[in-house]
């Protein structure tokens, strides 16, 4: 282990949390929040005074590899996390230090699983932040980092590895900080747009930065009590749409971008679209008699299967309310997840293609035992390696889930409640069902359970490797 060098990497860490800290700051200002502006300046001047410490540190060589890339990112959300947290702390809107740290992991990890019975009276300056550490995390702090420091070394995909979502990461062009800037770029764009539609609707400045803070990370996040139950149709459409479309993997909008049209619909985005469409009509068959409007069980139906499929977890009813079919599609979807490479969580689209081709080859080669039955996607041939990470990602998951879903047990809450706990914070979606449904929250966990969330959310987020890699005792050694 290069210890040096990932002390640097922290140290800019520090750096970029401090300078991102002076946003919400100025929100407090504007709105005269006067001790919650003292404590978002005190916090950044900590983080960067820590980031000055550790730059200190010299490291004699720059080139990191993939135990580098692992521990770095997963220190690296630890650490924006536990600074992150000082703030709800000192202005006493979340005084307990673990539901402190509950609140802002599932603010970086874009989960939007809260511990406040209430959020409307909070600070300005809270609100912000809060929803903010949504967009920081939607694209990764790390891929930022990328975007703005030329790191030496060559080996600058091992952190975009590490952090991005999605079985394989892709670079767009030869160069890992210009595919990061790309990255960020149609990500900014994607999320000024939405914000000017939503101001268009009539939702104030304010409200509609939050709004697409969380749509853009995919994250959930309201700063209203209610969600979105009480905003108009057109607000709930403008939403709906943007979170599809933060769902989908990015290369495909850089693709848009270059006139590549025929590449455009891979087979993930294929399949992306077709389950929601699905979903959208099952739900919509399975719950129009509860509306007596088809209109109105299209909205809220497409809204709940983007919210869910993207794991963005806003909500515009209480779905927990629905027939059991509409609520176990749901449950589906949030396995599912979203498109690689796009700011959304769960198990991914393109992870379970594989998985269907794989049985598919397997099947096929139990009768024909001679038969050679390659796996490819979008026409290219999968290597073993791929289809190998693939099937190990799976088999951590279902441990990390099992394991999680025991240990909250011990809470004495239903299975209901267990079960979709684990499945929202695991796969970063917010909600669940019963006691943690749409219009519930966590904060009726004890902390061990949520110190078990607080793990489950950072393991979905990083897809799960980069956590694991920090309790095996080889990480740590020196070479």
């Amino acid at each position: 282990m290069n210890y040096a060098i990932v002390l640097r990497l922290l140290s800019y860490i520090l750096y970029c949390e401090a300078a991102l800290l002076l946003l919400p700051a100025m929100a407090s200002l504007i709105y005269g929040e006067w001790m919650v502006l003292g404590v978002f300046l005190l916090t950044a001047a900590l983080s960067a005074v820590a980031g000055a410490l550790l730059h200190r540190i010299k490291p004699k060589s720059q080139i990191f590899y993939m135990r580098e890339g692992f521990a770095t990112t997963a220190l690296c959300w630890l650490l924006i996390s536990v600074v992150g947290a000082v703030p709800f702390v000192l202005t006493g809107s979340i005084p307990n230090p673990v539901d402190a740290m509950f609140e802002t992991v599932s603010g970086f990890t874009t989960t939007g699983a809260s511990i406040l019975p209430a959020v409307e009276d909070l600070p300005r300056g809270i609100l912000f932040w809060r929803s903010f550490t949504h967009w920081i995390g939607g694209m990764g702090v790390l891929v930022f980092l990328l975007s703005l420091l030329p790191l030496t070394g060559g080996s600058h995909v091992n952190l975009m590895k590490a952090e991005s979502p999605g079985p394989q990461v892709d670079k767009l062009v030869p160069k890992v900080q210009s595919t990061a800037k790309i990255l960020y770029g149609i990500y900014f764009a994607l999320t000024v747009l939405e914000l000017v539609f939503l101001m268009l609707g009539g939702m104030p400045l304010f409200e509609s930065m939050l709004t697409a803070f969380g749509t853009a990370g995919t994250g959930g996040f309201g700063f209203k009590n209610d969600s979105f139950t009480s905003f108009s149709p057109y607000i709930q459409w403008v939403v709906t749409i943007f979170m599809i479309l933060f769902g989908v993997n990015f290369n495909a909008y850089f693709l848009l971008l270059l006139r590549k049209f025929n590449r455009v619909i891979s087979e993930e985005v294929r399949g992306y679209f077709v389950v929601i469409l699905a979903a959208v009509g099952l739900i919509t068959a399975n719950i129009y008699s509860i509306y007596n409007n088809f209109g109105e069980a299209v909205r809220q139906a497409a809204f709940q299967v983007g919210s869910i499929i993207t794991t963005t977890g806003f909500s515009s009813c209480d779905f927990d309310l629905w027939p059991t079919l509409s609520k176990e599609i749901l449950v589906v979807l949030m396995f599912i997840g979203a498109c690689a490479g796009s700011t959304g969580g769960g198990i991914k689209v393109s992870r379970l293609l594989i998985l269907g081709k794989t049985l598919g080859k397997e099947l096929k080669q139990a009768l024909h035992p001679q038969v050679v039955a390659p796996v490819r996607m979008d026409g290219k041939l999968l290597n073993h390696e791929t289809i190998r990470t693939t099937n190990v990602f799976m088999g951590a998951y279902f441990f990390i889930f099992v394991v999680s879903f025991l240990l909250i047990s011990l809470d004495g809450f239903d299975m209901v409640t267990n079960f979709t706990a684990i499945a929202a914070t695991l796969n970063n979606i917010g909600p669940g069902l019963a006691q943690v449904g749409p219009m519930m929250n966590f904060g009726s966990f004890t902390n061990p359970a949520k110190l078990v969330m607080i793990f489950d959310m950072l393991a979905g987020r990083l897809e799960i490797f980069p956590m694991l890699v920090l309790f095996l005792p080889d990480t740590w050694r020196r070479f």
